[in-house]
């Protein structure tokens, strides 16, 4: 940010009136950097300093002034702007001269500036890392010296300034001879224009106004504007002085307020009737008893509060802040179940058992009214529609609906608001959000609460933990408000992709509601029902103008996509809608039909290689299984043997968790050598390579066992692995097969990887019911106890185990390619 030095009035300062001749031997280039700066204006001939805080400012600092001191200096148009551009200045300001760079402890820095010339802003030549600009010198017009009438307003522009100067409190140093010295008058008028206390609206044009005579009676005007003003100031304060005795100078500061808004014709009670308001929303809004006792003694205190003093706006915003809550402002719920369904489905495919969840809690509130529910927490991959599902609950419910996203949040005066004891301290956001709604029982969705952060500033995942405690939040006490709020009615719904990072006091308090990927034929549905009607009503289309063909949204799942939500499915339909809208608007076309060469034609080659099932079986490779947060994928892991002294070599960025399970796998196929048909000294002049493919690609987690001990128990065994067989489950050196978790994605991942056999361990057996009936119906699964009827599976020439029990399905399909990120269990 590029403000004058706080507390410095530039314009004032003596050396602001240079009235020599130096600027005039600077030549000032026809190109220059352009620094913007906020809130202020410099005339040619004044000395100011400058504080530059913002980025492309210091870099221009750092390549222009090396090479040349001058520089260009415009006004920001909007000082809210960060990085203003060619259109977000005013195109007239000043070239200037760097005298001085001071470097701060605050790592920003101050430069003392001459103003030189007015230029003109002519065309950008560059706008990153910072501006510069084509400029233009701009030339004033002065009468000839025999005008009298611009000699005599030139007279009374330097009076009026000197009677200024005697009325003001403060006047700079040296004021009062710089104006009865400066002879040019141009330079006299800018000297005045960067002395006055106006805003930037009323400056820059004395900045742009090139004839003299007419800057001289602007100039002129506004000094006997503020010489007024300093006289009714004058008045007003002998007025107050001589109503003031002895006993009323405790009253001093009051009755001064008074007499100003008396002098302006804006007398309008003043505190008292400002703390009688105030007292009134109070007692509208209706807060417990506590709280009023509370809010009196804060009235007491504004009191005897100077309305100039900060701690007066700090009273006054606690005060309007206990009276904008809905102490007793509470929604009727609608607990009609059948038009909650209705609106589920209507905003939803799919998730059942989330809303039947949801059901359940609308019928039990039905039942008990004052019963306290569950805090619900929607877990599963981006874009599977948690956040959205908050919404949806709220219009069902009938409540308003608010969200706080928790992303990034590390600071627990986020939650629980900052003590009043610090200037613009604020409540916390649940307390903020909650305000805005109106009511005390919205639904409050806490979203992404497993990326809370936590540092010096305190741990927001435990000031949450009374939040989330319905036994506990109907006394919530925000550090800001300082008195209990009642929580115990919002229905709170976290949102998180997972829960590893959740700590585990606060996920003990949430109810976890899992929500899995989409499977392709529900990604379908979805696009049919919802994507493509909202990017056609987005993007101006009516429904004759662009059709989608079910194979086109089959191809774009399969081939432009790679997620478990559907995020990138409407991205992907919003290209093709905006195609066909620049060709309807452009009236080469009135209809369109989307069909899959279409799609390619539109979108490009397909953006995702699908990686396959094995078409052959050899010794030492093996189709694994493995969860990712975009959905499940298939991994081929190889093994290879070669001569040596008996070590093993991981690569394709191997997870320690995966490292310990190659180590455990080598170690029981070690144990049972002779039971394999391996001869014992095998692995004494062999060394082991296990290899796992894509090796930019981070891999980890613990059910990688199964597939690592059946590449290795192959290779040395010389017996090859079906192609047509994916397996996933941990081992222990027992040989006994454990469960693993995210069996839905790992399945999907095989099912549309073309693969037909599954193993998984038979404790996973109970999951197969949640599975898609696509998946039950085209896979078949294996569940198994211990190794031995893995290899009896995998193997090529094993002999199947009795007491694998399949589950027979048919399907085909599509592959997925990887992800950015693979970890082998969730």
């Amino acid at each position: 940010m590029e403000d004058p030095k706080p507390g410095t009035d530039p314009a004032a300062s003596p050396g602001g009136a240079t009235t020599g001749s130096s600027e005039d031997e600077v030549a000032i280039p026809d190109t220059l950097p352009v620094l913007p700066v906020r809130n202020t204006v410099l005339f040619p001939g004044l000395i100011a300093p400058l504080t530059i805080g913002r980025p492309s400012s210091r870099k221009l600092l750092e390549e222009s002034l090396p090479h040349s001191k001058i520089i260009g200096i415009f006004t920001q148009k909007d000082a809210a702007t960060e990085e203003p551009g060619p259109e977000d200045i005013y195109h007239v300001g000043v070239a200037a001269r760097v005298l001085k760079l001071l470097r701060q402890p605050d790592d920003t820095l101050v430069i003392v500036v001459q103003a030189l010339e007015r230029i003109a802003f002519v065309r950008a030549l560059v706008v990153a890392p910072f501006l510069r600009a084509e400029i233009r010198l701009l030339k004033s017009t002065t009468p000839p010296a025999d005008n009298l009438e611009f000699t005599a307003t030139v007279e009374e522009l330097r009076e009026t300034a000197l009677k200024l100067v005697e009325m003001t409190l403060d006047p700079p140093d040296q004021a009062a001879a710089v104006i009865r010295n400066l002879r040019d008058p141009g330079q006299l008028a800018d000297f005045m224009a960067g002395s006055l206390n106006l805003p930037v609206e009323q400056k820059q044009p004395l900045l742009e106004e090139l004839d003299v005579a007419r800057r001289v009676r602007a100039v002129l005007k506004h000094v006997a504007a503020q010489l007024e003003i300093a006289r009714i100031q004058q008045k007003i304060q002998k007025d107050v002085t001589s109503a003031i005795t002895d006993q009323q100078r405790r009253a001093f500061l009051r009755e001064q307020v008074r007499a100003i808004q008396k002098e302006l014709g804006e007398d309008d009670g003043g505190v008292e009737q400002q703390i009688e308001e105030l007292r009134q929303r109070l007692q509208a809004a209706g807060p417990p008893e506590p709280v009023l006792q509370q809010a009196e003694r804060e009235l007491r205190r504004l009191q005897h509060l100077h309305p100039a003093s900060p701690e007066y706006a700090v009273v006054v915003s606690y005060l309007e802040t206990l009276a904008e809550l809905p102490w007793n402002k509470l929604t009727e719920d609608n607990l009609d179940l059948d038009r909650a369904q209705k609106i589920l489905d209507r905003d939803h495919f799919d998730l059942e058992k989330v809303k039947r969840r949801l059901i359940e809690y609308l019928a039990v509130r039905k039942l008990n009214p004052q019963g306290h529910g569950p805090i619900l927490c929607f877990c599963g991959p981006p874009g599977v529609g948690k956040t959205s599902l908050g919404q949806s609950i709220a219009d069902a419910l009938g409540r308003k609906f608010a969200r706080v996203s928790l992303g990034g949040v590390h600071d627990e005066a986020e939650i629980r608001g900052h003590r009043r004891t610090y200037i613009g301290s604020m409540p916390g956001r649940i307390i903020q959000e909650i305000r805005r709604a109106g009511s005390r029982n919205p639904v409050l969705m806490l979203d992404e609460i497993d990326k809370l952060g936590s540092d010096f500033r305190g741990d927001p995942a435990s000031a949450l933990l009374e939040v989330l405690d319905p036994r506990q939040n109907h006394a919530f006490v925000d550090h800001y408000l300082d008195v209990p709020f009642d929580l115990s009615q919002v229905m709170f719904i976290c949102t998180a992709n997972v829960m590893d990072t959740v700590p585990a006091p606060l996920r003990d308090r949430m109810e976890v509601i899992e929500l899995h990927g989409y499977t392709d034929r529900e990604k379908l549905e979805i696009a049919r029902r919802y994507l493509v009607k909202r990017q056609l009503q987005e993007h101006g289309l009516k429904n004759g103008q662009c059709r989608f063909t079910q194979p086109a949204l089959r191809r774009i799942i399969q081939d432009y996509t790679r997620e478990a939500g559907v995020r990138e499915l409407e991205r992907q339909i919003a290209a093709i809608c905006r195609h066909v809208a620049a060709r309807v608007a452009r009236g080469e076309i009135t209809s369109f039909t989307v069909t899959p060469q279409q799609v390619e034609t539109i979108l490009g080659p397909p953006r995702y290689i699908h990686e396959t099932r094995l078409t052959s079986g050899r010794p030492g490779v093996v189709t694994g299984l493995a969860w990712t947060p975009t959905g499940g994928e298939i991994l081929h892991i190889e093994a290879l043997a070669y001569p040596g002294k008996g070590n093993i070599l991981l690569t394709g960025q191997i997870g320690d968790v995966m490292r310990e399970s190659a180590q455990a796998a080598l170690s029981l196929v070690k144990s049972r050598a002779r039971q394999l048909g391996i001869p014992t000294d095998a692995f004494k002049d062999m060394d082991l390579h296990i290899h796992v493919p894509a090796g930019a690609v981070p891999k980890d987690g613990p059910s990688a066992g199964v597939a690592m001990f059946t590449a290795i128990a192959s290779l040395f065994s010389n017996q090859p692995v079906r192609p047509d067989i994916a397996m996933t489950g941990e081992i222990t050196l027992r040989g006994i097969v454990l469960p693993i978790g995210g069996l839905k994605e790992k399945s999907l991942a095989a099912l549309r990887a073309g693969i037909r056999t599954v193993i998984i361990p038979k404790h996973n057996e109970k999951d197969l019911a949640e599975l898609p009936p696509e998946v039950k119906q085209q896979i078949q699964f294996h569940p198994v106890e211990t190794v031995d009827e893995v290899l009896a599976l995998a193997l090529k020439t094993g002999r199947r185990a009795a007491a694998s029990t399949p589950t027979r399905t048919r399907r085909k399909a599509t592959a997925s390619p990887k992800p950015a990120a693979i970890s082998s269990n969730p």
